[in-house]
């Protein structure tokens, strides 16, 4: 089978990981630079190049899209889809788990328990409606930019508010949300092909307000309660990823997703559970290519629920306050 990843470079850990076990299973392995690949339409017929040379086809797509580079990235993994091409994650799909308040507007309207979120426009609106998820410290995100980069923690209504007025200033639009004590579990979860594979529990370093893996955390590996399983499996199938690491806390064994990242990174879960994840990544793209149902399409509506009644002007709404989620990784790609 001819496999290609698409990744800014083979030596990303990950990367390099999934060529190694596409290798082990006889596959032939490729590794493009989406900025490398050219795309031609006319209308009638469309072709893809490679440093302006015709690509070679290819069974199956990985991809690895960098967050800096999602709206190149994810129209060169449409154009594969376009020519037929078994895809390991649709552009559909990374698109809306690149879109943090689009898919936590999606995973709770279909019964998904998420942290307190709020999102608006102006600094001053967001600021006042600081209680609405807990009081400070919260978790500030940015709905552009390298994941990396893209979360702050603010501690007290003087930082919240500076950073506010700096970060929609300068044009970002961001989400506000509640954020996580030590009291809570912060776990992530690899989903492969609609079934979670492996689990681990997410500690800081000493010191440090925020989980992370980019920062150094310490990751430990964990059995799943039934019911976190089913919250990750249930999330993914409505961001519909065939892979993807689901970000959730639990709060006395309720769990709370705060994120589904498309390009998980690889290497620190399989250090830290002592398994191999990328074969299993590998496999799926077998079954796929082989013909199997993919787990879904992203649901991009609305479930059918019932809404509570309005308060009326003798009732004040109820402000929920509860523990505050973790900041999570973006991935690789």
């Amino acid at each position: 089978m001819k496999v290609t990843i698409l990744s800014r470079s083979a030596s990303i850990p990950s990367t390099r990981r999934l060529v190694e076990a596409g290798r082990a299973r006889n596959h032939r392995m490729r590794v493009l630079n989406p900025l490398r690949v050219q795309m031609h339409l006319d209308g009638g017929s469309a072709a893809l190049y490679y440093d302006r040379k015709k690509l070679a086809p290819t069974d199956v797509l990985v991809p690895r899209i960098a967050q800096s580079i999602n709206t190149y990235g994810l129209a060169v993994v449409n154009q594969f889809a376009l020519g037929g091409v078994a895809l390991v994650n649709h552009a559909q799909a990374i698109a809306m788990s690149r879109g943090k308040m689009r898919s936590l507007q999606l995973l709770s309207a279909h019964g998904i328990d998420i942290p307190a979120t709020v999102m608006a426009r102006d600094a001053a609106h967001l600021k006042q409606m600081v209680g609405l998820v807990g009081g400070v410290p919260v978790l500030v995100k940015l709905l552009q930019g390298q994941e990396k980069h893209g979360v702050m923690v603010c501690e007290s209504l003087q930082s919240l508010e500076a950073a506010l007025e700096a970060v929609l200033g300068l044009g970002h639009n961001l989400v506000m949300q509640e954020y996580v004590k030590s009291t809570s579990q912060d776990v992530r979860v690899l989903v492969v092909g609609g079934k979670a594979i492996a689990a681990v529990k997410r500690r800081p370093r000493a010191g440090r307000l925020a989980h992370t893996l980019i920062k150094g955390a310490r990751l430990e590996a964990m059995e799943l309660s039934p019911g976190q399983r089913a919250t990750a499996e249930k999330a993914t199938r409505l961001v519909g990823l065939e892979v993807a690491a689901v970000d959730l806390l639990d709060v006395e064994g309720h769990p709370k997703v705060f994120e589904v990242n498309s390009s998980p990174a690889l290497p620190e879960m399989e250090a830290a559970t002592g398994m191999d994840l990328a074969t299993p990544i590998i496999v799926r793209a077998e079954e796929l290519v082989a013909g199997a149902a993919p787990v879904s399409l992203p649901d991009l509506g609305p479930a059918q629920t019932t809404q509570p009644p309005a308060p009326t002007s003798a009732q004040e709404p109820r402000v929920r306050r509860g523990p505050r989620p973790a900041k999570s990784d973006g991935g690789e790609g």
